[in-house]
């Protein structure tokens, strides 16, 4: 079938399914279940009012439980057991963990997410933050930030291969297609680099994509903060005297600092996730791996489920603490 075709039908059937079970759920409620007639009629009301809202709930909490819940549950048993000889899975207890902890290459994968962690984030945030700021100052500022937030409809997978493109080294005496080869080279540099295997350097070369992509993000959260900052406070710094800087970072900022720390604990969610880039710029080499990477290397390559699974539960180990913080900010920051 043609994927458009199947698109549109995928579409029909979702869309006229969630009608269907909306209209069909609440016409039992009232109709059948709970009829507004008979000795019964208020008790029947009051009830249906406390039901109709789980209806509404029920298919999301349907979703993740389906979707979220039970793959948490299964990773987790999984991380617990080895299958052996036709496809027999037996118990070893923490056995996978302890095995991953003695790798070199899971011990890489930590030191280069720590890495992407302490960058990645405050990079994005930072620049953001700064183009939320000069954007709004510019008569043209609404075109420069659909330019910079353009990066957020490309996928991570499309961004990599644009930023390899970037990076491409050729034999010194052929034209350079990749633009930071021909600049180096056109400032003095003595011969093209293979940038994505130089170690250490080369996963900074990795966060670039990532900060490009995320940048977009935390630039149209933090202008929208900006913009909510009241005029008052604003005006009564310029009356005493503050200049640019000072109404800046000690005016706006501290306003909207709750908002600040929700985009950044976003973009670091996103970060300790971090798989595409990475399996489609270097795939986890010249000391490149991240744990997402690690993750489906022993997943799907080594077919050890055990220590695939183990990883995974690592990696949502790290997320969840990052996650409630991200909320509980959030739900502040609605008050």
């Amino acid at each position: 079938m043609h994927p458009a075709l199947l698109g549109l039908i995928t579409i029909t059937v979702g869309v006229s399914g969630c009608i269907g079970y909306f209209y069909g759920s609440n016409l039992l409620l009232d109709k059948v279940l709970l009829p507004a007639s008979g000795p019964n009629a208020g008790r029947n009301i009051s009830r249906r009012e406390l039901i109709r809202p789980w209806l509404f709930l029920f298919p999301a909490i349907l979703a993740l439980g389906l979707y979220l819940a039970y793959p948490v549950v299964a990773t987790l048993i999984l991380s617990f057991q080895e299958r052996g000889a036709g496809g027999v899975r037996t118990f070893v207890g923490f056995e996978n963990y302890t095995q991953m902890f003695a790798e070199p290459k899971f011990a890489e994968a930590m030191r280069n997410n720590v890495l992407w962690l302490v960058v990645v984030p405050a990079s994005a945030t930072g620049f953001g933050l700064l183009a939320a700021q000069l954007t709004d100052r510019l008569r043209w500022g609404n075109i420069a930030k659909s330019i910079i937030f353009m990066p957020m409809a490309i996928s991570f997978v499309g961004a990599a291969v644009i930023f390899k493109l970037i990076y491409e080294a050729r034999p010194e005496d052929v034209a350079q297609i990749g633009v930071l080869n021909h600049l180096y080279l056109l400032f003095g540099g003595a011969e093209p680099q293979q940038w994505l295997t130089i170690p250490f350097w080369n996963s900074f070369f990795l966060m670039a994509v990532l900060i490009w992509i995320q940048t977009g993000f935390a630039m149209v959260i933090l202008s929208a903060a900006l913009r909510g900052i009241p005029e008052e406070t604003i005006e009564a710094a310029i009356i005493d005297g503050a200049n640019p800087l000072q109404i800046f970072f000690k005016i706006k900022v501290p306003q909207i600092m709750g908002t600040i720390v929700v985009v950044w604990t976003t973009i670091t969610i996103a970060t300790l996730k971090v798989f595409d880039i990475v399996f489609a710029m270097t795939n986890g080499q010249w000391e490149t791996q991240v744990l997402a990477n690690y993750m489906y290397d022993k997943l799907f390559r080594a077919n050890d489920w055990g220590m695939g699974s183990a990883a995974a539960m690592i990696i949502m180990l790290l997320v969840t603490p990052i996650l409630v913080w991200n909320v509980y900010n959030a739900r502040k920051e609605m008050r």
